[in-house]
């Protein structure tokens, strides 16, 4: 069955409604961060790091009949997972939606604000470059 990004979003949702202690929660995005589809070695290059990230994250992506999938990799294990939660919501999306996607699970979960502000900051600039590698794909 496909999910649409509101179900996919809503998951996520579900799940970390589980969790009433946000260090359970962490470990939960860790070992999301496990489960990653992991960029190819040879692609962690300069161009594919997310700019304002303190941690070092590649994104690459690929775009197949109209739809985006996404791979990535962290030397972070919890800016792993979040990049994960990401990918798990957009994979698969066409690059319209990628582009104009609503990430209320975000906020719904309570991410940002338990994040610290460099994490926080890294969150904001993965959901940029995810959505400006949509827009980019647009305009090939």
């Amino acid at each position: 069955m496909i999910m649409t990004l509101e179900e996919k979003q809503q998951d996520i949702i579900d799940e970390f409604a589980i969790y009433d202690d946000w260090m359970d929660k962490y470990e939960y995005i860790i070992e999301l961060g496990k489960d990653l589809p992991l960029i190819n070695e040879e692609k962690k290059t300069d161009n594919r790091l997310i700019e304002g990230c303190q941690s070092r994250v590649w994104l690459d992506s690929e775009v197949k009949e109209g739809k985006l999938f996404f791979t990535a990799d962290s030397d972070a294990i919890i800016t792993k997972g979040i990049i994960g939660l990401l990918i798990r919501v957009l994979n698969g999306e066409t690059i319209e939606n990628v582009a104009t996607a609503n990430l209320f699970f975000i906020s719904k979960i309570g991410l940002q604000e338990h994040l610290s502000p460099t994490r926080a900051n890294g969150l904001a600039s993965m959901v940029k470059k995810i959505k400006m590698t949509a827009l980019s794909s647009l305009s090939k």
